[in-house]
């Protein structure tokens, strides 16, 4: 099982998203700095995570949401608590 997961910034009004195979472990190591892009940005809440049977599926929504680059539309799936997207 792979995850698309939406990270927000306690700190920041900043999401991250990303996608991985165990999404607790990825969290951890966003919250200690293990991930350079997110760095600046810690400390990281989950904020949704959603499971596709594959990588490469995961990988496809990962990189539309990423493409859209509109926070409102996040916020819409941040507060759904669900990715509608095909992959």
């Amino acid at each position: 099982m792979f995850y698309v997961y939406i990270l927000k910034s306690i700190k920041f009004d900043r999401y991250y998203i990303g996608c991985t195979g165990d999404y607790l472990k990825r969290l951890e190591g966003h919250n200690r700095s293990f991930v350079k892009s997110s760095k600046a940005y810690r400390p990281y809440l989950l904020m949704v995570k959603q499971s596709y049977s594959t990588l490469s599926k995961a990988r496809k929504i990962e990189r539309k949401l990423k493409d859209l680059k509109r926070k409102d539309y996040i916020d819409r799936i941040v507060k759904d608590g669900i990715i509608k997207m095909d992959g």
